[in-house]
């Protein structure tokens, strides 16, 4: 039974659009959204009840990268994911480092 209180955006669908998501192309209702260190999620109601949590990038709510529309998809990273992993790499590999090697 659904809550009396269910906000606007309860009655919102949402396509995921990711291309690796299991539920890409499914339109889902949304439910709610949860905040963390990563920033916003959105909770997606699947047609079993159960409650997922996606990215709000991997949705149609956010517009879609040019570099991945004018690629068309055949581009398996963007130079922008490239340089935040190089980045994550680098901090990860400095915190292994002895002291004295820094």
């Amino acid at each position: 039974m659904k809550n009396a209180n269910t906000s606007i955006a309860g009655m919102r669908l949402v396509g995921v659009t990711h291309p690796f998501h299991p539920l890409s192309g499914r339109q889902l209702c949304w439910v709610g959204e949860r905040y963390n260190r990563y920033g916003m999620t959105l909770l997606l109601e699947t047609d079993d009840g159960s409650v997922c949590s996606v990215p709000p990038q991997w949705t149609d709510l956010v517009v879609r990268d040019p570099e991945i529309v004018l690629g068309e998809q055949r581009a398996l990273f963007r130079v922008v994911d490239l340089l935040d992993l190089a980045c994550l790499v680098d901090r990860l590999s400095r915190r292994d480092l002895p002291e004295k090697s820094r």
